[in-house]
């Protein structure tokens, strides 16, 4: 981002003084050279942060100072946080992860009811979340395990941090949805399940091409 000030601006904007650079022009070449390119910090949790040419020239324009600042803010709020890209896995991979977690038939449910259930909670995203206001919860990773009741935002009856369910290698996750599953309500315990998975007379497909 460029280092100059909306007061260096306002001579320019109130009568054609100079600021501390020679001209306006000048001002907007300088911002345009030293735009950043996106930062990845590198992580699976991590966002890259991008800051386009558009914000630079926005805050060099001669407008009115409220309303400058005005428009700095939104091009911030428009710009600093962006997702650093889909952690989306291939069905394959989940399958072969679940597999080899042990959910496969684990408490009488088969492994394609596990890999139906990824996909309609998550769209198979491990790191998905997703904030549910009206049910007052937070969905986690991969099965979309609920935080008031399973991890540490909540009742924590899986003694797990909720940014642990985000790990694409899937421990924690597999052995929360484990917990779960082995209470009354099995997988019914989610909605999309019994939606979409638990009369299902394709079930097989999910499991089409996978070798383990």
């Amino acid at each position: 981002m460029t280092n100059t000030s909306l007061k260096d601006l306002l001579p320019l904007c109130q009568g054609g003084q100079q600021g501390p650079s020679s001209s306006l022009a000048f001002r907007e070449r300088k911002a345009q050279q030293k735009i950043e390119k996106p930062v990845s910090l590198g992580s699976w949790q991590d966002f890259s942060v991008t800051l386009p040419a558009p914000l630079a020239i926005t805050a060099l324009s001669c407008q009115e100072p409220k309303k400058m600042k005005a428009s700095v803010v939104l091009s911030l709020i428009g710009y600093l946080v962006v997702p650093s890209g889909a952690a989306v896995m291939a069905r394959c991979r989940v399958a072969k992860k679940l597999y080899e977690g042990g959910l496969d038939n684990f408490e009488g449910y088969s492994l394609e009811n596990w890999v139906c259930l990824a996909y309609f909670e998550s769209k198979f995203n491990p790191t998905a979340i997703y904030e549910n206001l009206p049910g007052g919860y937070t969905g986690y990773g991969l099965f979309q395990i609920r935080s008031h009741d399973w991890c540490d935002r909540g009742k924590n009856r899986c003694h797990v941090s909720c940014s642990a369910l985000l790990n694409p290698n899937l421990k924690k996750t597999i052995e929360c949805a484990k917990r779960i599953v082995k209470g009354k309500d099995g997988m019914g315990a989610w909605p999309s399940w019994s939606l979409n998975c638990r009369l299902a007379d394709n079930l097989e497909r999910w499991l089409d091409g996978c070798r383990f």
